[in-house]
Formats: structure tokens, C-alpha cells, sequence
């Protein structure tokens, strides 16, 4: 999920977002919006962590959550 989807589903996404980084306030997710760098920087703040261990959750947590049906879509059944 590039910089632009991420933006564009950030009301979908603040619940992920939350739930993976719990230290994240709502009005962090509020100042966030969608914005890569932010997400970046509030997670590097929080936890404490350098800004390149922070930029490497936020990639892997975009390469988990782009393979994630869609919210608005219905979910497939399987088997």
C-alpha cells in the first residue's frame, strides 16, 4: 500500500493502526491522517525507537494489511 492508499482508507485503517501500535493515542491517529512520514515519526516517538525501525514496522505492517480483504468488500467463503 503506497502513500496514497493509505491516505485514502486512513478511516478504515485507524483501527489496524491501533490495534498494532497501541501506544498510539487518538489524537495521534488524528495528527497521522494517512500520512506515511507522520505515522512513521509518532511511532518512532512512542516507542522510543530509531526513525529506520520505525519506517521498517510501518513496511512490514503495509505488506500484511495490502493482502487483507477489503473492509467494504465481502469476504469470500472458503472451503
Amino acid at each position: 500500500m503506497n502513500s496514497d492508499q493509505l491516505q485514502g482508507k486512513w478511516k478504515q485503517m485507524k483501527g489496524s493502526v491501533k490495534e498494532h501500535w497501541g501506544k498510539l493515542t487518538d489524537d495521534d491517529l488524528d495528527v497521522i491522517d494517512g500520512k506515511h512520514d507522520q505515522l512513521v515519526g509518532k511511532i518512532q516517538e512512542r516507542y522510543g525507537i530509531a526513525r529506520d525501525a520505525a519506517k521498517k514496522q510501518v513496511d512490514e505492517w503495509n505488506e500484511v494489511t495490502k493482502h487483507e480483504p477489503e473492509a467494504d468488500q465481502p469476504m469470500r467463503k472458503v472451503g
